[in-house]
């Protein structure tokens, strides 16, 4: 039975939102072009950036997906992780709060997609 295992994000410049994951997750990429940059995020699971032209990003869409990371440690490292993030200059456009799931905020990459920090199940 197929499964997923790249999702892609299309951005308006694949290096700079690389340098942006790059440093938010402490991360290479394992494959580069100038449009596409892969990062391997293990267990044959990989996380694309891709610059795809035709496709405009700048009408500012309502964005349907999340790239969710799910972080150990309870309220106080979720909310710890906001505070680093925030720190960086990320873009916070959900603060931290409690949900039915537990602590979450919601950040976005320079190009609006959407990063859900939540407590791992």
């Amino acid at each position: 039975m197929p499964k997923p295992n790249i999702f892609i994000t299309y951005v308006a410049d694949a290096s700079a939102a690389a340098e942006f994951y790059g440093d938010l997750f402490d991360m290479k990429p394992v494959f580069e072009t100038p449009a596409y940059i892969a990062f391997d995020l293990g267990g044959g699971i990989s996380l694309s950036l891709w610059s795809r032209s035709g496709v405009d990003l700048a009408s500012n869409p309502v964005r349907t997906s999340e790239l969710c990371v799910a972080e150990p440690g309870g309220a106080g490292a979720i909310d710890a992780l906001h505070d680093a993030w925030k720190a960086k200059g990320v873009t916070i456009v959900d603060p931290p709060r409690d949900e039915v799931f537990g602590r979450t905020f919601v950040a976005a990459d320079p190009d609006g997609n959407l990063i859900r920090v939540a407590p791992v199940d």
